[in-house]
């Protein structure tokens, strides 16, 4: 059976993070559409998401509000505590500099309706020097405005770079591209991060709904009452270390991932799997959407 949480360290402290949430992407893009994406995400954590990942670039800002609303309204009603919750969003790379990063995670912070960020994350690698931008998220902790910070597409070298800069160990997670036909984490990167107990985080896990046209997947996933997104989101569920937030636009998509947790994969499908989607041999560019 997947496991439902996984260990985030930092330092000596460790906690308990959901394996499954739910990403934002192209939420917060029209007026029009703010109302319903934000009972979308009411309606998720009435499911019993408590894991949500955005970013400023998401809507220039408006998945960010649209999330906001949400548990904004959802912490004024029983049932859901601010403890139980992990915000994740992330920083443009221009904005790495201790003081980008400071505007931008005030501006986060505000369009979240938080105090306090769960995981502030650098969207992908840019000009600015990685010492630089540790030194601004070691700021923003002091602050009060996170609790932690990691980064998002970095991959073997870049990784290894960060955590050779002093302070750089406190890195919480990756974020990158990792789906059962998106294998290529699994060469280096992936072990890499599970001997540092750092889980990996795991977005376009479906990717982006082109896996339930998979017809040899879906057939093997019929075998086991799932339907193919299932099946994808259990395989990835099944992998220790790996947390996974899947995008879900109705509230049927939000139910149906949110079962893929009980699912149960025999060695017969894992096997089958592997046979239908290879794993890597040799290191591979990380996957991008």
């Amino acid at each position: 059976m997947p496991s439902l949480f996984a260990t985030v360290e930092v330092g000596t402290a460790a906690e308990r993070w959901p394996t499954l949430g739910l990403g934002t992407w192209h939420l917060g893009e029209s007026e029009r559409t703010n109302d319903h994406e934000v009972a979308l995400l009411r309606r998720a954590l009435e499911i019993g998401y408590r894991l949500f990942d955005t970013a400023e670039m998401y809507g220039e800002g408006g998945a960010e509000q649209v999330l906001g609303r949400a548990l904004a309204h959802a912490l004024r009603e029983p049932g859901v505590r601010r403890d139980e919750l992990r915000v994740v969003t992330k920083a443009y790379p221009h904005h790495g500099t201790p003081a980008g990063l400071r505007r931008a995670c005030d501006a986060s912070r505000r369009r979240l309706q938080l105090d306090t960020i769960d995981l502030y994350l650098l969207h992908w690698r840019g000009d600015v020097a990685l010492a630089e931008s540790v030194r601004g998220f070691e700021q923003l902790q002091q602050r009060g405005w996170i609790r932690h910070w990691g980064v998002s597409n970095f991959d073997v070298d870049d990784l290894g770079e960060l955590l050779a800069i002093p302070g750089g160990q406190a890195c919480a997670t990756d974020q990158v591209y990792y789906s059962v036909s998106e294998r290529g984490v699994e060469f280096e990167l992936l072990p890499g991060l599970r001997r540092r107990n750092v889980p990996l985080m795991a977005y376009c896990p479906i990717d982006g709904g082109r896996i339930v046209r998979h017809r040899p997947l879906a057939e093997l996933a019929a075998t086991l009452g799932l339907s193919a997104a299932q099946l994808a989101l259990a395989w990835l569920l099944h992998q220790p270390g790996v947390i996974v937030i899947p995008k879900a636009g109705s509230e049927p998509h939000l139910l149906e991932n949110w079962r893929s947790r009980d699912a149960r994969l025999p060695a017969a499908v894992l096997a089958e799997l592997d046979s239908l989607f290879p794993p890597p041999t040799r290191r591979r560019p990380l996957a991008t959407s």
